[in-house]
């Protein structure tokens, strides 16, 4: 005999059958993401601020390839591909149903406008360099894109799969930075400036459809606002969510989840090596031996952080271990300032970009620096006159930034940078790294460069940023680490 609990059960679940309209409760299908900061615009293919990508990338728009929530590359609008022996031809097959928002095709044309759009003389595309080995590009049929290489490129999969490699139309891509029209799982809806971005569930899809309806990304920069909206059910999950301090809140309420893993920001204090004093190897050598890495991240970070000795993170093969070779020295420092002839000191200025990160780095630093006779003059800067005048202009002499792109260390052989850094050496190895496929000779040469960036003290390597996230408990689906700067709600969905 069924006990009492059992037929109550039943006879509740009998009764509510029975009930016209009647159904069981629904699991939700919108989501409210929070971001620290807003996007300028909503092109990946024109910009370097990570938080263009962290509403588009995979959501909206999709590169041929795309990196997925465990760094591999995998599929994207190309379906499938072949390589040469040579590596130097790439054979793309598309999605024989790819759309883009507006109901046009996506096809080879699309494709061979984006990637020469990229790598034509006036374009803006941040990561220009990604497609600078392309020759080719050839479109023998609406599904097929062949691509030829002028050297190897072992990474170049790798930056086809980023958000500046998006494929977008050409009837389209003049105002992809108000209105974006691209691939993905969803498309555009809105914009309330200052405050959200709205996605909707694009039902023409071709692959598999989203849990989710609608997505919301909410921007607030203050801490506490942030930390009261995720107590207030307002925001329903929050990655890269900065105000460390509040984790053990978090972890302890039963109502929300904690995850905390990697990403790929390697956090610097950008030198620009091209002013005096700083293309003195000696003063930045100092500098590394004046900033006390852990007291920093426990400082900043309140303990979620890795400490880093060159420019590779500690989680991809081929990183080597460099923290050793500028241990925290003041009296080191003081007496390298003296040989390179500033016994007094000096003075400089450090720009200091919005993230919470950098802005309370940068404080510490300040006064690290102090310590041994640099005397900083500390700038705070919003992000759009930073990138004009740091990234763009190399207008600073210091700076503290995260370089979240993955896998990017060959930022030191440009020779625009913004670091203003030149090394023979360094070229040398990446120029073998470019023909290289072999992982473990790649593993090798990657140990090659970071001792060279290491040994040049091209700018004091503080931290990996940690990837925190906390939402609502009975969300699944977000990524713990972020090998790419993404926010990929195409698999969240509500328990």
């Amino acid at each position: 005999m069924l006990n009492r609990a059992k037929r109550l059960a039943l006879a509740a679940a009998t009764a509510l059958a029975l009930v016209p309209g009647a159904a069981w409760p629904q699991a939700r299908t919108d989501l409210v993401v929070g971001m620290r900061l807003e996007p300028p615009h909503l092109d990946p293919t024109a910009g370097a601020a990570a938080a263009i990508d962290e509403v588009t990338y995979a959501n909206l728009f999709e590169p041929l390839t795309r990196v997925n929530a465990d760094g591999k590359v995998v599929p994207g609008l190309a379906q499938s591909w072949t390589v040469s022996k040579d590596g130097l031809t790439y054979s793309f097959r598309l999605r024989p149903n790819a759309k883009f928002h507006d109901g046009s095709a996506a096809d080879s044309a699309d494709v061979k406008f984006s990637l020469d759009r990229a790598r034509a003389a006036d374009s803006v595309n941040a990561q220009k360099a990604y497609f600078a080995a392309i020759d080719t590009v050839e479109t023998p049929d609406p599904q097929t894109v062949v691509v030829t290489l002028s050297r190897p490129d072992g990474l170049f999969l790798f930056h086809m799969a980023s958000g500046d490699a998006a494929i977008v139309a050409p009837e389209t891509a003049a105002t992809n930075k108000q209105t974006p029209v691209g691939t993905g799982p969803f498309k555009f809806e809105r914009w309330v400036s200052g405050d959200r971005v709205i996605l909707a569930r694009n039902p023409a899809y071709d692959g598999a459809q989203p849990a989710l309806d609608r997505v919301t990304f909410r921007f607030i920069s203050d801490p506490a606002a942030q930390v009261a909206a995720l107590k207030a059910g307002d925001i329903d999950t929050f990655p890269q969510f900065d105000t460390y301090e509040a984790l053990p809140e978090f972890r302890a309420n039963p109502a929300f989840m904690v995850m905390v893993g990697s990403t790929e920001g390697e956090t610097i204090l950008g030198t620009n090596n091209g002013r005096k004093p700083f293309d003195d190897v000696r003063v930045r050598r100092a500098m590394a031996h004046a900033i006390d890495r852990k007291t920093l991240i426990d400082g900043v970070l309140f303990g979620n952080g890795a400490a880093i000795g060159s420019h590779f993170p500690p989680h991809r093969a081929g990183y080597v271990d460099l923290t050793g070779m500028y241990p925290y020295d003041p009296e080191k420092a003081k007496a390298l300032l003296a040989e390179a002839g500033h016994a007094d000191g000096f003075e400089t200025t450090l720009k200091l970009p919005p993230p919470i990160y950098a802005r309370r780095s940068g404080e510490l630093i300040a006064a690290m620096l102090a310590e041994v006779g640099i005397r900083v003059k500390v700038e705070p800067m919003e992000w759009a006159p930073w990138l004009e005048k740091v990234f763009r202009g190399k207008d600073y002499d210091l700076t503290l930034i995260a370089h979240t792109e993955p896998l990017d260390i060959d930022i030191y052989g440009r020779p625009d940078y913004y670091f203003n850094y030149k090394s023979e050496r360094f070229l040398k190895v990446e120029e073998e790294l470019n023909r290289t496929q072999d992982p473990v000779k790649r593993e090798k040469l990657y140990a090659e460069q970071q001792q060279i960036l290491a040994e040049d003290a091209v700018n004091a390597f503080l931290f990996m940023l940690p990837a925190a996230t906390v939402q609502n408990a009975k969300i699944e689906g977000m990524w713990l680490n972020r090998p790419i700067q993404a926010n990929d709600v195409t698999a969240v969905r509500w328990k």
